[in-house]
């Protein structure tokens, strides 16, 4: 049996929610499962000495209008936050501790945030705000909170960043298949056509 597909992202990355919203339905397209991987871009920007695109001088406009370009392409809504970019620290443990209890809820959640905070301008770095989103779709609220503070969820999240870097992961998105890496959504052609012909 084929490996699942393993989808690396911040919350923080538009890019990141793009490719969120085309993942599955081009896994499936192919009879393959995808694993999400939530990281957290400053901790890898720390071993990369990068930083979030909206902050380097002249690319990071270019940036800010591909990201609303990119949004039009997919045929996704997205409007620019009004604070960006934001930690995914929190978020992230949602998932992550969702995601040992329900695997497919804690991808909708996920989906769920993202719009969340690209669509709505609602800050998701926010505990209150996250669980807002998550009561809204049936869960516990008061499960979750808690959660968003507890050590093994923290290491947890502590454990997969640590694992994505080691794996070679610096972007958001980044996706594995089969062993073979592609960073970022304009890659998901490239991804659709690796699926169908084996490689090249």
């Amino acid at each position: 049996m084929a490996q699942p597909i393993d989808f690396y992202f911040d919350f923080s990355s538009p890019y990141g929610y793009f490719a969120a919203t085309q993942i599955d339905a081009l896994a499936a397209k192919h009879r393959r499962e995808t694993a999400w991987h939530p990281i957290l871009l400053g901790v890898v920007f720390k071993q990369t000495g990068q930083q979030p695109l909206p902050q380097i001088p002249v690319k990071g406009t270019y940036a800010v209008h591909d990201f609303a370009r990119t949004a039009r392409w997919f045929g996704v809504p997205y409007r620019t936050p009004s604070r960006f970019p934001i930690s995914g620290t929190a978020p992230s443990r949602a998932y992550y501790w969702l995601q040992e209890r329900d695997p497919a809820l804690a991808k909708r959640l996920a989906l769920a945030l993202f719009q969340a905070y690209f669509a709505e301008d609602r800050d998701i770095s926010s505990p209150e705000t996250i669980a807002e989103v998550a009561a809204g779709m049936g869960i516990d609220r008061a499960a979750l909170s808690e959660a968003l503070s507890s050590a093994a969820v923290k290491e947890r999240l502590r454990h997969e960043v640590e694992a994505a870097i080691a794996a070679g992961v610096f972007g958001s998105p980044y996706i594995v298949v089969d062993g073979e890496p592609f960073w970022g959504s304009d890659r998901l052609d490239q991804i659709d056509r690796w699926l169908a012909t084996g490689g090249w």
